[in-house]
């Protein structure tokens, strides 16, 4: 790829985190990066010739094409990266390749669990808090843990209901740095009811956290225990400092994931890259009427609600789920474009070919058209493509279509419901109240007079002008406001 053609496509990237990945001439991933700015990060690769790394030189003449992957956070980017090394194994990358994982907060399963830094999750019983892809996060937590939860170190065989196995603590009970189970000077409830709260603060659980030990502060206040009441009080005071800085907040992701579904999907259609983030639309009505349109998202295989949105079909009139559909994906990646949502790698209609063909028409208008997407007919589980005649079909038991069925159906779910509320919400009284220029006093006539919002929504321009304090141009805005049509 040559200099001018990269900054090109660079242009249309955006100026958010994300990880982004770099292919040669076959499609192969041959290097895979992150970066708070992928538009900056990218670009920086292409804008000079003269390399300090032979390796690097390498790397930018054999890139052919790259495509990128938006996250909401550099943490999340830095998970993400780390994820598709490990399933790409790209030539140019090797820290990561090799295996590095980020650290997790291990609380270890004993009578009397200690504090424990590992790289590796295993099943052992244990309490496993991360991973922390931020290290100063961890370094803060644990001289949290240290200071305030004095939980042991060391890794001396101590059995609950055993005699003790020292004689005398360690400096560190001198020091109040630990709670000495060793020689029995404290007991196995209250030794455990520190390790929960610990569990809590380092789940990102401070609010919470802190609600007890205000609880436990008054309680040892009343009972004139000072000394533990303020202890409590400081351990208050450092819990909402680190909420503050917004440190112990791990992300809270499963490294166990099952990337098989999205990784027959990337083979099924040919995808370049895994389709990580898979957008899903569909539409819904009652016989053209309070028309929704949806999109769902689902991020390594998972919904994400918060990513959730619906649109109020505003330039379709009656029955029509094709330019409903090609409405909603335009106002959907028109919104993409300025930056104020992700990308996806996989777009997925409810519906067949004619659904798809109007889809990629706004894809095509908004020069999107080179994502992947694709829809899925509900009968008969049959996957339409551009560019292909005949339908793709699938074992029902594929975990492809096991999950595109997954996206379908929560597309469909979503889409019904968002229907549903804005049809109630039509004939609510407030919706009236609402209106400018017809306050409580007229919505009241209005009510008295013809019974009901939904008796109002039925009535004509002319009825609504002859009502009481209503006006040609209060009409009008009703009507508009109950989508009522001449």
């Amino acid at each position: 790829m040559d200099r001018e053609s990269a900054l090109n496509m660079i242009r249309k990237f955006p100026d958010k985190p994300g990880v982004y990945l770099m292919h040669d001439s076959s499609g192969k991933a041959i290097y895979v990066g992150k970066a708070k700015s992928l538009k900056k990060r990218v670009a920086s690769y292409f804008r000079h010739s003269g390399f300090a790394s032979a390796r690097l030189a390498r790397l930018v003449s054999d890139v052919s094409d790259i495509s990128t992957i938006r996250t909401e956070s550099d943490a999340e980017a830095m998970i993400l990266e780390s994820r598709l090394i490990k399933l790409y194994q790209p030539f140019f990358n090797v820290e990561l390749k090799m295996g590095e994982k980020y650290p997790f907060l291990k609380i270890t399963q004993e009578d009397f669990p200690r504090v424990v830094v590992t790289r590796n999750r295993q099943s052992d019983g244990a309490v496993y808090v991360g991973p922390f892809v931020r290290v100063r996060d961890l370094r803060e937590l644990l001289r949290l843990s240290e200071r305030y939860f004095a939980l042991r170190a060391c890794a001396m065989p101590i059995e609950a209901g055993k005699p003790p196995v020292r004689e005398r603590a360690c400096m560190r009970h001198v020091l109040g740095l630990c709670l000495a189970p060793c020689v029995k000077a404290c007991t196995v409830s209250d030794y455990k009811e520190r390790v929960a709260d610990l569990i809590l603060l380092a789940s990102g659980q401070g609010a919470d956290l802190a609600s007890k030990l205000h609880k436990r502060m008054d309680a040892a206040a009343a009972r004139l225990e000072f000394e533990e009441a303020a202890r409590k009080r400081d351990m208050i005071r450092a819990i909402w400092r680190v909420s503050r800085q917004r440190i112990s907040t791990p992300a809270m992701l499963d490294d166990a994931m099952d990337w098989a579904p999205l990784k027959r999907l990337q083979e099924v259609l040919g995808l370049s890259v895994l389709p990580w983030r898979i957008d899903g639309f569909d539409i819904s009505h009652t016989a053209g009427e309070n028309t929704v349109g949806v999109v769902v998202v689902f991020e390594q295989g998972v919904s994400n609600p918060s990513l959730y949105r619906r649109f109020n079909i505003k330039t379709v009139e009656d029955v029509d789920d094709f330019r409903s559909m090609e409405e909603t994906l335009r106002r959907r990646y028109g919104r993409c474009l300025s930056g104020q949502e992700p990308m996806p790698q996989l777009i997925m209609i409810d519906g067949g070919p004619v659904q798809l063909d109007f889809a990629r028409k706004a894809l095509t208008e908004l020069g999107l058209d080179s994502i992947a997407t694709l829809a899925l007919a509900k009968r008969e589980e049959e996957i339409y493509v551009p560019g292909r005649k005949a339908p793709i079909r699938l074992d029902a038991n594929d975990p492809g279509l096991k999950l595109l069925e997954r996206v379908r159906d929560e597309a469909h779910r979503f889409a019904i419901t968002s229907h549903r509320k804005k049809r109630e919400r039509k004939f609510k009284k407030s919706v009236l109240e609402e209106i400018p220029g017809l306050g409580k006093s007229k919505v009241a006539q209005l009510l008295s007079r013809f019974g009901s919002v939904r008796a109002i929504a039925k009535l004509n321009q002319r009825e609504l002008v002859d009502a009481p304090g209503v006006g040609p141009v209060l009409a009008q805005r009703i009507m508009e406001a109950l989508d009522i049509t001449e």
